[in-house]
């Protein structure tokens, strides 16, 4: 079997569906249509917005269709119609088993995490946040649980000191996209016929952990932690959905605020203030104590505000009194933040 002769039916949403997509096109494999969630109002103004899938899709004339229910009659016949050899699922919903049993060769998802690891809707977010220096990617045939189909590739990729959702996201779209290719070509050359490894009886070397979706009021710093467990926190919801806390202003008002980026010092010696006291020289940082060290506050958004590094966020916001406590920072360290 050739490429130009596997018939391929493409469903995603958001933008990490994008570059799969994409590089199934570019490389010249035949995507019959694409299936993406329906338009829904967003933002203030609940303006209606298409995804960037159907963007793309729109762009490049590709046929397209956005369900409301996947079980829908409708939906189902004018699916069937396109006769569709294979399907590839990348971040877009549970599927029936009306739908991921329809095409010949099955149904196979990309997921951004080495299964059985993080099954669920935000592995990119919980590898982070737990701390891991290793995560990836995953493809595998779809069945009736939640990510637990036979594995067909697996993708390694590092996790830096540094890195948050959004560096880790890009990595993985790209990692990702050759996953994908690699099992389109799997299934090309056994003409359908792939070998696929069973989860159940890959070799387990930690406890498993899930990637359940993450709500705003999950959101919200806890500073009687330590300090790596509060900067993995802050990274691992950095840029979305944002790690939040709040701010006294001089009225002695509390403020909802957005914390993008951090630093951080763990204290080994001496005493620190009690958790989740804010210190500030109003002009320079913003630091929070946590149970070990500081987290130290560069890049961060006030409700209803401008996302803001932290020295032009002093210049407009004045911090109350109660949490105004000055103590030696050095300049060396000042200038790193």
């Amino acid at each position: 079997m050739e490429k130009k002769d596997l018939r391929i039916v493409y469903m995603g949403t958001p933008e990490f569906a994008i570059a799969p997509l994409n590089a199934l096109i570019t490389n010249g494999y035949k995507v019959v249509a694409v299936i993406t969630m329906p338009d829904k109002p967003a933002g203030r103004g609940h303006k209606i917005q298409c995804s960037t899938i159907k963007q793309y899709a729109l762009a490049h004339n590709l046929p397209l269709l956005q369900p409301d229910k996947l079980k829908d009659p409708c939906f189902l016949k004018e699916l069937k119609s396109y006769h569709a050899d294979l399907q590839v699922v990348v971040a877009f919903r549970m599927l029936p088993e009306e739908v991921w049993d329809m095409p010949q060769f099955g149904t196979f998802n990309l997921h951004a995490a080495l299964l059985p690891q993080y099954r669920g809707a935000a592995p990119i977010n919980w590898a982070i946040i737990n701390g891991e220096t290793k995560t990836g990617v995953t493809t595998f045939f779809l069945d009736k649980g939640m990510d637990t189909g036979k594995i067909i590739e697996q993708m390694e990729l590092s996790i830096g000191e540094e890195d948050n959702m959004e560096t880790i996201h890009d990595k993985l779209m790209s990692v990702g996209s050759q996953a994908v290719i690699d099992t389109v070509n799997k299934v090309i050359r056994g003409k359908g016929k792939v070998e696929a490894m069973d989860q159940s009886k890959l070799p387990i070397t930690s406890e498993l952990r899930s990637a359940p979706k993450i709500f705003k009021d999950m959101c919200v710093i806890n500073w009687n932690q330590p300090t790596k467990q509060i900067y993995d926190f802050i990274r691992g919801l950095s840029p979305y959905p944002a790690a939040r806390t709040t701010l006294t202003n001089e009225k002695d008002e509390q403020v909802d605020i957005k914390v993008f980026n951090s630093k951080m010092i763990t204290v080994t010696d001496g005493i620190i203030e009690k958790p989740g006291q804010c210190v500030s020289d109003h002009k320079n940082y913003l630091k929070f104590s946590s149970t070990n060290g500081w987290i130290f506050i560069t890049d961060l958004q006030q409700a209803g505000k401008k996302r803001l590094p932290i020295k032009e966020f002093l210049k407009g916001f004045k911090i109350g009194d109660s949490e105004n406590q000055k103590n030696k920072i050095s300049e060396d360290f000042i200038r790193k933040i």
